[in-house]
């Protein structure tokens, strides 16, 4: 039984770790107002071009600005 007791432990801490990272995603997603503007007024003249407008605003990746992007104005559902 000390087998299962360590098993679950291990789960409930892997749990944990799912959530403190889901929570630094969420953390990364929070744009100010400004930068939300930019991102949509870029998008607006260059499209999807994540990496150009990623390169206006310091601090941020492509891969940041996509995932905003992607989660807060996709018209896909």
């Amino acid at each position: 039984m000390a087998e299962s007791e360590y098993s679950s432990s291990e789960n409930a801490s892997t749990d944990s770790n799912s959530i403190e990272e889901q929570s630094k995603q969420d953390l990364e997603l929070q744009f100010s107002e400004d930068e939300e503007t930019l991102v949509i007024r870029m998008f607006n003249l260059v499209g999807e071009r994540w990496g150009l407008i990623a390169g206006r605003i310091p601090g941020r990746t492509a891969e940041e600005i996509e995932k905003y992007w992607n989660t807060r104005y996709s018209t896909s559902q």
